[in-house]
């Protein structure tokens, strides 16, 4: 009987699986809320988000699914959707790129995640991350 593949990040669902398939997404998301909201350095990105967090982490979960090569769930749920669009209404410097990207890097810390997974998952983050920092510069000059 053959081993198990080991999940190939970027490769077809190799990154959902690696993070532990939807339920292990599900915790992460969850747990990076929450450590936006407990941590003071986080506080104010906790803070551009709606009281009730239920909705802001069910669309994250399903962005994040259709992003790791899983099911696209977003567009199942929400439609069609432009990450940079959607946070143009905010305002995203260097500042809270940075904050946001060192929440996500915490909170895969925390969850004791594989090293090569961190840094597969922080790279490859860093993308969107900038593209919402553009569109948010260039909608609030």
């Amino acid at each position: 009987m053959d081993a198990p593949e080991t999940p190939v990040y970027g490769k077809a669902d190799g990154t959902l699986q690696a993070v532990g398939g939807l339920s292990g997404l599900q915790n992460l998301v969850e747990n990076f809320y929450r450590i936006m909201g407990d941590t003071p350095e986080f506080r104010p990105l906790y803070d551009m988000h709606p009281d009730d967090m239920a909705l802001t982490i069910d669309k994250l979960v399903a962005f994040l699914s259709g992003w790791m090569g899983g099911e696209r769930l977003f567009s199942k749920k929400y439609g069609s959707m432009s990450l940079p669009q959607a946070h143009a209404h905010l305002i995203v410097t260097e500042k809270e790129k940075a904050m946001w990207l060192d929440c996500m890097a915490v909170t895969l810390d925390e969850l004791h995640y594989p090293d090569d997974l961190k840094a597969y998952l922080m790279s490859k983050l860093a993308f969107p991350a900038e593209r919402i920092r553009q569109v948010s510069a260039a909608n609030h000059p």
